[in-house]
């Protein structure tokens, strides 16, 4: 699955490096802020598509001593590393822009400047229609980190030519206008992807999502009662810490067979990877909720 979802970071490496070539070289030639910021912004892609194929490699790798639990992890650390990359860049982009709208009001650039920017959404969006797809198939986190990237990307290209266009018909600030909206969107998408990979690699999980598995476990025939459950992924992975109440009269295997049941139908309805189970006697005179 992981060297499937290579290929789409090698797919999003060969768009972006054809393309911010292609948008920067024609946005200094034809003078247009708005085309060259989005070729800066498919740098960025460059950068954070490595950074992506790095993070499945390296994901890939068995168990050790030193990683018990696998290298999964290294997709969100690619991810973040990735996201970094884009707010720097970002930043400078708001930087160039706002100080060529300071300047002055620029001349408009060369109609085929829109057109580069067209181009450049539609190919970015049969990218991200692609990725998105093989990030469901292969359930890679850092492959759809990527494919947001891509749709960001696409509407980058279209906020750009809109104001290129716009700028042919006497309104030649949209250009660093259009410029502007390229950086802040870069920076929306950065943190977006910041905020989804911290969150999990500090071990956060949504409280709606433990209380689905929580439902499904307590009408598992002989689990009394759900006394704690806890959550955490391992890459794309949900892995499960549950303590469970049984029938106290119950002997150690057929208090195993309703673990075995359980870990079985966690498995079945939710793909949860690993559910570890504390067994625990039901306690008498409990109030279930």
């Amino acid at each position: 699955m992981k060297k499937r979802a290579e290929t789409g970071a090698w797919i999003s490496i060969s768009a972006y490096l054809f393309l911010c070539t292609s948008k920067i070289a024609l946005g200094h030639a034809l003078m247009s802020e708005a085309l060259t910021a989005d070729g800066w912004n498919n740098v960025t892609d460059v950068l954070t598509s490595v950074a992506v194929l790095i993070g499945l490699r390296i994901s890939r790798k068995p168990r050790d001593q030193n990683h018990p639990y696998g290298h999964s992890r290294a997709e969100s650390v690619s991810a973040l590393l990735g996201s970094f990359i884009m707010a720097t860049i970002a930043f400078d982009v708001l930087k160039s822009a706002l100080q060529t709208a300071w300047s002055g009001p620029p001349s408009p650039p060369d109609i085929f400047a829109f057109w580069t920017a067209l181009t450049g959404a539609g190919v970015m969006l049969i990218v991200f229609g692609y990725n998105r797809w093989l990030a469901h198939q292969t359930g890679s986190r850092a492959l759809q980190a990527a494919s947001k990237d891509n749709l960001s990307d696409t509407l980058v290209s279209l906020g750009a030519a809109v104001g290129i266009l716009g700028s042919q018909f006497g309104l030649p600030w949209l250009d660093p206008a259009a410029a502007v909206l390229v950086g802040l969107l870069i920076l929306w998408t950065a943190w977006n992807i910041f905020s989804d990979e911290s969150h999990l690699l500090t071990d956060g999980f949504h409280e709606r999502e433990l209380a689905r598995y929580r439902r499904t476990m307590e009408s598992i025939a002989g689990v009394r009662f759900v006394v704690d459950l806890k959550g955490r992924h391992d890459g794309h992975q949900v892995i499960l810490d549950a303590v469970i109440e049984v029938d106290p009269s119950l002997n150690v295997e057929e208090s195993h067979r309703i673990t075995e049941e359980l870990e079985w139908v966690m498995w079945r309805e939710h793909q949860v990877k690993e559910t570890l189970i504390h067994v625990e006697p039901a306690q008498k005179n409990r109030h279930h909720a």
